[in-house]
């Protein structure tokens, strides 16, 4: 027998008299779970909090002086975060159905119920110097709420 027919005949039996999956005793592989970025609902989410966030970095550009009843379009911003807020819990909801593990059903949770309470700080801001700050924190928020989305999926630790 030539050295190569050796070669793969010990190659054949090294592979049939292995073990097959990990070492008993070994941990579970550990995978990322699939990305959700592409998902209507989370594109959706996507679309509108960008889109938010640069409307709130419009508003940081304008005047910190004129009142919120001044500024080109507030109410329809105050309407889109409100509706922002619930795509973001109806995302957790979906995410605790599925039976997620990551923290992203966790992060949109908690960016659902910041988003109100950041609106309600731009809101009742009572000077400009205030005001640049609820606007800073909204748009932090805003840009986070894009970003955890579009990140590739971590596993759970």
């Amino acid at each position: 027998m030539s050295c190569d027919a050796v070669a793969l005949a010990a190659t054949f039996w090294l592979i049939s008299t292995s073990a097959v999956g990990p070492a008993p005793g070994a941990p579970p592989a550990v995978t990322a779970p699939p990305s959700v970025a592409a998902e209507p609902l989370f594109a959706d989410i996507i679309r509108r909090a960008a889109k938010l966030k640069d409307e709130t970095a419009a508003y940081e550009k304008g005047s910190l002086d004129l009142g919120l009843d001044q500024l080109p379009g507030f109410a329809g911003f105050e309407t889109a975060v409100g509706e922002l807020s619930a795509l973001d819990m109806q995302g957790h909801v979906l995410l605790l159905q599925r039976g997620t593990t990551d923290d992203l059903k966790c992060i949109l949770k908690g960016i659902s119920q910041d988003l109100p309470v950041k609106l309600k700080e731009l809101e009742t801001a009572p000077n400009a110097k205030t005001r640049h700050e609820a606007l800073d924190d909204m748009f932090y928020l805003l840009r986070d709420n894009v970003e955890v989305i579009t990140a590739p999926p971590q596993p759970a630790a």
